[in-house]
């Protein structure tokens, strides 16, 4: 049975809604530093739960680096994940701002924002996420503070947490730099101020993903091909491809929806398919018409159809 489907969860407001996974990258490579020590870590891991609990998604899981950083969610739509990943780069960088005194800094940090789509893809974004945590240095991944990995199949419970709704509103201003009031958020921190993940990761949705077995998660960790992901999550959504790549990509992607080639699909399966190759991958309208083997305006009234129901 299909794992990738949308899910029934409570959002931050309250409010029951029908979520599905996506993964966000922000990367600022070789031209940005955006944690330059512990504390910018600590400050970004928090903006990645308050701006969660403000933008009314939930975070899965996440990892924090130097240089770059990556949270899955699950989200009601691929404009909500959107509007949740610009609310944290946007949040994150007046901190940083205030910080540093620097104003541009993070200007051309990048963020992408995609769905996932197949048990296959998300197994492995998830295991891919933690996995960035090694770029650090990391030795052991349970000693690394700044990844929300440590927050699944916990059988003991760390000493000496405190609940934020516990706090005054002056502590957890201070504690998270923010004046949103987390009067009933869950999470809590522990007795160095940090959030623990547990308390706002959703745990029940990566361990299902596999299979609630812990052996499983971190075989997975360790066996992800890092290169072929970071391809496919960070670098392809932003490089145009030629037609032939263009073609090889939504063959796999065919394959993988509805195993397929892109030859055989029906009407119906392009129209689902088409909108999110043009949110994943650097296209335009001519090459969709291209590799779908559709008219352009045939591609054009369904890319401004689903853009107008909202439904991606």
């Amino acid at each position: 049975m299909a794992f990738v489907k949308p899910v029934q969860r409570i959002l931050p407001d309250g409010q029951p809604a029908s979520v599905k996974p996506y993964h966000i990258s922000f990367e600022g490579l070789e031209t940005c530093i955006i944690c330059r020590d512990e504390e910018d870590c600590d400050t970004l891991v928090k903006c990645i739960a308050v701006c969660a609990y403000r933008k009314k998604v939930i975070v899965i899981i996440y990892a924090v680096v130097s240089n770059h950083a990556h949270i899955a969610v699950l989200a009601p739509s691929l404009k909500a994940a959107n509007a949740y990943a610009a609310e944290t780069k946007r949040t994150y960088s007046q901190l940083f701002q205030r910080k540093y005194g620097e104003n541009s800094t993070l200007r051309h940090t990048d963020v992408k924002v995609q769905a996932i789509d197949t048990d296959w893809y998300l197994r492995n974004a998830l295991a891919y996420i933690p996995r960035n945590a090694y770029d650090n240095g990391a030795k052991n991944l349970q000693d690394y503070k700044w990844t929300g990995s440590r927050a699944f199949f916990r059988k003991t419970m760390p000493p000496g947490l405190k609940r934020v709704r516990e706090m005054t509103t002056r502590e957890w201003r201070e504690l998270f730099h923010t004046g949103d009031k987390l009067g009933s958020v869950p999470w809590m921190v522990n007795n160095n101020g940090e959030l623990e993940p547990f308390s706002f990761c959703d745990t029940k949705y990566l361990e299902a993903a596999f299979n609630n077995d812990e052996a499983f998660f971190y075989k997975s960790i360790g066996s992800v091909n890092v290169p072929e992901m970071t391809q496919k999550l960070v670098v392809n959504p932003r490089k145009r491809l030629t037609d032939s790549e263009f073609l090889k990509e939504i063959e796999q992607l065919s394959q993988r929806w509805y195993s397929l080639g892109v030859a055989q699909l029906s009407r119906t399966q392009k129209a689902h398919l088409i909108p999110y190759v043009n949110h994943t991958i650097l296209t335009g309208i001519p090459q969709l018409s291209r590799g779908f083997g559709m008219i352009r305006e045939d591609v054009e009234r369904l890319l401004n159809k689903r853009a107008r129901s909202g439904e991606e």
